[in-house]
């Protein structure tokens, strides 16, 4: 790896890393409001958010940031990080220690690096998906530095598959795996990337649920299914706070024949 991309993923690692410990000590211990959405905010996540956007200010002079909790308009930026600063609210407040800081780095509106951290868990997934940006970039994606692939088993009844609350309309007599809710999109996600799970469904995920996550996914040998538009590029003037983006993962290309038609009861 270059020095510009060691910068980013150094800073990537040290930011969440300082800030999940912060979190850590607030983790189950903190009382949540209810934002316009319906979605829930703790003081842990607004001060997670001013962490990581001065730190991104301070060392990556002129890009973007679009944020969860403050700027949700995309800024006509070639460089713009998409940071969620707490994903996973609910689960936080709850003392489940399933939730995690996620970060994405974009180049002209797509994600080309994710990071996403889970402080309870210990599990630093990260990965560089060059795309057709014209970018040469490394390659590969990592949980905690070692490689991490996606699954190449055919479902079983001994094999998982992700679902969210929005979502529980695929489970239908025939469906071919164990179903588990995990409550944070991105780790949904990561489940599929690192083998674990062979595939996972979100229905109103936005674009810093799924910023980080959509690399390391494709990185990993996943196959992302954009279930309504396309999230990326993002385009700049737009406010993404109200834009959801149905999404279906699955572990290889093959397997979308198998879980599709069981979206058909799922509304979006």
């Amino acid at each position: 790896m270059n020095d510009f991309w060691n910068t980013i993923l150094d800073f990537a690692e040290t930011t969440t890393i300082r800030v999940g410990k912060q979190l850590m000590q607030d983790f189950g211990q903190v009382q949540a409001s209810q934002k316009a959405d319906g979605s829930l905010v703790t003081k842990s996540d607004k001060w997670a958010d001013q962490e990581i956007r001065d730190a991104i200010v301070s060392t990556f002079s002129g890009y973007g940031i679009l944020s969860e909790e403050s700027d949700q308009t995309y800024p006509d930026k070639e460089w713009c990080w998409v940071i969620d600063p707490l994903d996973g609210t609910t689960n936080f407040t709850r003392g489940i220690p399933i939730w995690s800081i996620s970060l994405g780095l974009l180049y002209r509106g797509t994600p080309i690096f994710g990071y996403v951290y889970a402080p309870p868990l210990n599990q630093a997934f990260h990965g560089f998906w060059a795309g057709s940006s014209g970018l040469t970039t490394p390659t590969g994606a990592f949980l905690n530095n070692r490689p991490i692939h996606t699954s190449s088993d055919a479902p079983s009844k001994n094999h998982f598959f992700n679902l969210c609350s929005r979502s529980t309309g695929i489970i239908q007599p025939g469906f071919p795996c164990k179903l588990r809710m995990l409550g944070v999109a991105s780790y949904n996600f990561l489940t599929v990337a690192t083998g674990a799970v062979l595939g996972g469904i979100e229905a109103t995920p936005k674009v810093w649920d799924i910023a980080g996550a959509w690399v390391i996914v494709q990185a990993a040998g996943g196959t992302w299914v954009s279930l309504n538009s396309e999230p990326f590029p993002l385009s700049p003037g737009i406010d993404y706070s109200d834009r959801s983006f149905p999404t279906m993962v699955v572990s290889n290309s093959d397997l979308v024949t198998v879980f599709t038609p069981f979206l058909e009861s799922v509304k979006f």
